[in-house]
Parts: C-alpha cells; sequence; structure tokens
C-alpha cells in the first residue's frame, strides 16, 4: 500500500521504519543487495527525494552501505549491529577469537542445562545445513551455514542478552570468518561440529563450553577425522 502523510518529514520517518522492518525481518538479508531507488519509488508510492533520504537514513546508521555504480546493500540487521561492524572491523583477529570464545562458551554451556526437544532439533538441522554447505565446495554457503550453526547454540541459551549481544556482533564475526575461510574450501580447514551439538544433547555443560571455545579459535579449520 502506498504510504501517505501531509508532512515530508513524517513521511520519510514511515518510509525508514518499513526500510528497516524489511531488514530486520530477514526479507533483506545482511549482504543482499536492496531493491534499487526507481522500485522503491514504485512500492512505496512515495517521491524519489523521500525513498533518497530514508535510505541514507540507514546508511548513517549503519544498516545500508551505498556503493556507487553498485547499489545500496544491507550491511547490519540493526543499529546496534552497525555500530559494531564499523567499531571492530579493524580489530585484532585474536582478540575477535577471544570476545567469541567467551560468548559461544558461556551460551554453549547454558545450552547444555537449558535446551529444549525445540532447540536439539534446531541444532540437528543446522548442523545437517553446516555439512551440505562443506560437501558443496561453496565458502560463502559454508560460512552462512556455520555461523547459523553457532547462532543455534547461542539461541539455545535461553539467555535474551547474550542472543541479542551475539546477534547484534553477528556480522563483524562472520566477516572474520569468511576471510579465514577464504575463497576456496580445503580439506584441511574443516572441524567437526557433532562433538558441539552432542554435549548439548547431553546435557553437559563442561563438555558443550570446551567444544564452543576450541573453536572459536580453530583458525584455519583444523582437520577432523570424520
Amino acid at each position: 500500500m502506498p504510504l501517505t502523510s501531509p508532512r515530508r518529514s513524517a513521511l520519510a520517518d514511515q518510509v525508514i521504519a518499513q526500510l528497516r522492518a524489511q531488514i530486520t525481518s530477514g526479507e533483506w538479508p545482511v549482504g543482499s543487495r536492496i531493491p534499487t531507488e526507481t522500485q522503491l519509488v514504485e512500492q512505496l508510492g512515495v517521491a524519489r527525494n523521500t525513498v533518497r533520504e530514508a535510505v541514507r537514513a540507514l546508511a548513517h546508521n549503519g544498516l545500508l552501505d551505498i556503493r556507487q555504480g553498485s547499489g545500496t546493500y544491507v550491511l547490519a540487521t540493526s543499529e546496534l549491529a552497525g555500530v559494531m561492524h564499523r567499531r571492530f572491523a579493524d580489530s585484532d583477529p585474536q582478540h575477535v577469537a577471544e570476545l567469541r570464545s567467551a560468548l559461544e562458551a558461556s551460551a554453549a554451556a547454558l545450552a547444555a542445562r537449558r535446551r529444549t526437544d525445540r532447540d536439539l532439533r534446531q541444532l540437528d538441522a543446522a548442523l545437517a545445513r553446516r555439512e551440505r554447505a562443506w560437501e558443496s565446495g561453496r565458502a560463502e554457503a559454508f560460512v552462512d551455514a556455520d555461523a547459523a550453526l553457532h547462532l543455534s547454540v547461542v539461541a539455545a541459551s535461553h539467555n535474551e542478552v547474550v542472543v541479542e549481544l551475539y546477534a547484534d556482533l553477528g556480522e563483524v564475526l562472520r566477516a572474520f570468518l569468511r576471510a579465514d575461510v577464504g575463497e576456496e574450501l580445503r580439506p584441511e580447514q574443516y572441524v567437526d561440529h557433532a562433538r558441539l551439538v552432542e554435549a548439548i544433547r547431553a546435557g553437559d555443560p563442561e563438555a558443550a563450553s570446551a567444544e564452543a571455545s576450541a573453536h572459536a579459535f580453530s583458525c584455519r579449520f583444523s582437520p577432523a577425522s570424520r
């Protein structure tokens, strides 16, 4: 439905809210290109200047990345995630690994204590997706699947603060993982995550925490025995 408002500023706020909803809902995933300015004008029924103002506002807040000659891409799923991405993009990889280890180890221990049957089904599905992505040989698909599995582990902790913080850091962690994996998957990079899922299933907080911590520091994905 076209958006209508007698005041341009109020209309721009409506457009900003609608575009933000497209991003936060996952309809426009991180890394994807959003519709062109012309397409947004047609979809929303507003003036080109209003769309441009809204896109620039979201870019300023760190959700969108305007690339001249290429389009506009989703950079983060929330304003805080955008701030995290800008703040830590050039951080020492070792420090990022240490932060990831601390968060994931704590979350995995909580998940082992609190996981539900639904959580276990989601973990199994995420693990299977990760395996399929690895077998496909597509690096970007593997990065997506690996990140989704770790997010499922954190979600199983049922600690909303940890989940939100991890989600806001998600693109920072993905960026480092993407750089570490490179453009081509190699056998020596693989690390088996089945033991992490099984430790959570067994309700073993110590084992789950140890597995999660080890994975966070497994740069270049040390070889696995499969």
